[in-house]
């Protein structure tokens, strides 16, 4: 009984078969058919392989808030190279609350202001990323994705012992400070801290002696990441007016940074500069100098890497395969309809005359052309 209800069970299934299957005495073979299949299958195998690489690869979310923190701390990277001696120039931080900020985090070295050949070479590979990365806004991302990959970004040390003397002052270091707009700045004479504010003590240095060339190696704010290269980074200015102003105006975006790789908390920042000479007599008022004024903005971005999840890849991958062949149908009719065309053009396949049929046909001509004797001309014997 069991088996008679199993078969039962088995017919019905059968029954209610959507897809009729053809039996194979009934498919006919050609070659325009196995060409169209051909073209099938090698399509699919190299759409499949792209769409594969596409799976693999990730891309970079951009997400906007506001920044509701405010009472931790801003920390400022600063490496910065003046063609001035250490003892002539000082460095220091003022907020907007007129909070000063002492510069113990910063580092005076006196250095030769003058780039090896290495350095120099560097520092144009430097400033030209930087030109590629205004042009093209979708290297930073290819950037981000590689971060720890990258190479360093500071400054290589000098190879050579030269014997030049020390004539700039490299100050580094980095300082921390509240989140609101503040004003880092370079100046002559070193700074003194005193209840009424800040002054800069540059009595006792020459004026012929000024002179605010200077190069930017590094300036960034927040935690510092390897291969991240930031806007000021490179940037070298020349003068030959002891009475110089150099100015920058900086935003800072606070950037949330997650890929697979790392995950950090950052900030990016524009620039806008500018720089004149300080001219009393004209109305160019001032003190000589390197002014960075900066200003926290009070958006936040989160930039966050993203990977297609393997349900959408399966998706793509079933829709890929599908579209082609619902397509190979159309395509087949019209390869065969050239195909046809073709092997009747020059008699080719079923088109071929066979051996048997053009002997017959010639038999027939033959007979068609005979010419029938007459009886007066049949000879006499």
């Amino acid at each position: 009984m069991r088996r008679v209800s199993r078969k039962k069970t088995l017919s019905l299934v059968k029954e209610l078969d959507a897809f009729p299957k053809v039996s194979e005495s009934y498919v006919e073979t050609s070659a325009s058919g196995g060409t169209v299949s051909l073209i099938a299958f090698s399509a699919i195998a190299l759409l499949a392989v792209l769409e594969f690489f596409v799976y693999r690869d990730t891309w970079m979310k951009y997400e906007y808030a506001v920044d509701k923190d405010f009472s931790s701390k801003l920390r400022i990277n600063v490496d910065i190279t003046v063609a001035m001696k250490c003892q002539h120039v000082g460095a220091d931080i003022l907020d907007l609350a007129e909070t000063m900020i002492a510069s113990n985090g910063l580092q005076y070295e006196p250095v030769i202001f003058e780039l090896t050949p290495q350095q120099r070479l560097w520092q144009r590979t430097l400033i030209l990323i930087q030109s590629r990365l205004r042009e093209e806004h979708a290297l930073q991302e290819v950037l981000y994705k590689t971060l720890l990959k990258g190479s360093p970004t500071a400054l290589p040390p000098r190879e050579d012992a030269s014997m030049e003397p020390l004539n700039a002052c490299r100050i580094h270091g980095h300082a921390y400070v509240n989140k609101v707009a503040g004003n880092l700045h370079i100046t002559v004479g070193k700074p003194i801290h005193h209840p009424q504010g800040h002054a800069h003590i540059a009595a006792f240095v020459s004026h012929e002696s000024y002179n605010f060339s200077h190069r930017i190696d590094h300036l960034s704010f927040g935690e510092e990441i390897p291969g991240i290269i930031n806007p000021l980074d490179g940037t070298e200015k020349i003068t030959y007016n002891n009475n110089q102003m150099f100015q920058y105006f900086i935003t800072v975006v606070p950037t949330r940074l997650s890929t697979y790789k790392i995950s950090a908390d950052t900030h990016q920042f524009s620039v806008t500069e500018r720089e004149r000479v300080i001219n009393h007599a004209a109305g160019s008022h001032g003190v000589s100098g390197i002014f960075v004024k900066y200003d926290i903005s009070s958006l936040m971005v989160t930039v966050s890497e993203q990977h297609m999840p393997l349900w959408q890849f399966l998706v793509r991958l079933c829709g890929i395969v599908g579209g082609i062949f619902s397509t190979t149908g159309m395509l087949h009719g019209f390869v065969g309809f050239c195909f046809d065309v073709i092997c009747c053009r020059f008699k080719l396949g079923v088109y071929r005359p066979r051996e048997d049929v053009q002997l017959h046909n010639q038999m027939n001509n033959l007979n068609h052309h005979q010419i029938p004797l007459l009886a007066d001309d049949v000879p006499q014997e």
